[in-house]
This record gives structure tokens, sequence and C-alpha cells, in this order.
């Protein structure tokens, strides 16, 4: 019996919907939902990595929460030049890479999950959403308690 070759989906949105002055919500998971971001050194590093990539395509980070199996953050282009799909994929490349090293069991599934912000009062929603994440998974009671969150470049406080 022949196997049929299975067809990945494409991402579902144009790649220039991910270029300029855009702010769009992501989502990366592991697959088999590897449970990696429950240390600060792990934490710590694709941080570093996070930055890495959001300085190199010119985009701001209003937010991030390190889940124990997954990651959220909120990108914003900061000039015409930025390029938020770029800055994503080499975020896991370098974590990709990192990880084939020191966790190989693990990796990132393919695609990522993403909504695009249209307005800026959704702003301050969607960061809040996502520090609330922690709560509604049962982590924590309060999301200031989550020691795995913040914003680059920025004090998580005075955007809130």
């Amino acid at each position: 019996m022949l196997k049929e070759k299975i067809r990945e989906k494409q991402h579902r949105l144009p790649l220039d919907c991910y270029q300029g002055r855009t702010r769009v919500v992501f989502t990366l998971c592991f697959k088999q939902k590897a449970r990696i971001f429950q240390h600060e050194k792990t934490c710590c590093t694709f941080l570093m990595f996070l930055k890495q990539a959001t300085e190199k395509y010119r985009v701001k980070n209003w937010a991030y929460v390190f889940m124990p199996d997954h990651l959220h953050f909120i990108l914003e282009g900061e000039s015409e030049d930025s390029d938020l799909w770029k800055a994503v994929v080499l975020f896991k490349q370098l974590t990709g890479f990192w990880l084939s090293h020191n966790q190989p069991e693990v990796t990132w599934q393919k695609d990522f999950y993403d909504h695009i912000l249209r307005r800026d009062a959704e702003l301050k929603k969607h960061i809040y959403y996502i520090l609330e994440n922690p709560v509604r998974q049962g982590l924590v009671a309060n999301w200031q308690d989550y020691p795995y969150k913040g914003i680059l470049h920025e004090d998580l406080e005075s955007v809130l």
C-alpha cells in the first residue's frame, strides 16, 4: 500500500501582513507539549534570543509570557522596514539550534498561532490576556507572582 504524501498547510496570512508597523500576538508551542519553561536559566536564554531577533528586524516587544510548554508574545514593527515574520523565524532558528544541543528531544511545532491587532485599544487588553495565562492555567493566583513574564525594552508597569 502506498502512503499518501501529507501536505502541510501553509500559513494563513500573506507575509506582507507582518511587515512595517503592524502589531501581532504570537503563540509558539513545543511538539508533544514538552515542558521546558520551568527554569529561570532556560527562560533567560530564550529571552536573550528573542531580544536578538527583535533588534535585528527592528521589532518592539510589548509583552511575553513563558508558559511551561509554550510561549506568548506581542510584537510590533518599529518602522516600515520592520519584519515580524522574519523576527519570529530567526527566534525559532536560534532557539531550535540551542535546543538541539541542550535538549535534543524537544522541538518547536512547525508553525505558530498569531493574531493581528487592529486597534491601539486592543493592546492593553491583549497584554493583560497574555499575562493572565499563568492564572488561567492554575500556576499562580495573581499574574504579578509569575516569574517568567515581562516586556523587552521597557518597564511592564509603565505600559499597563
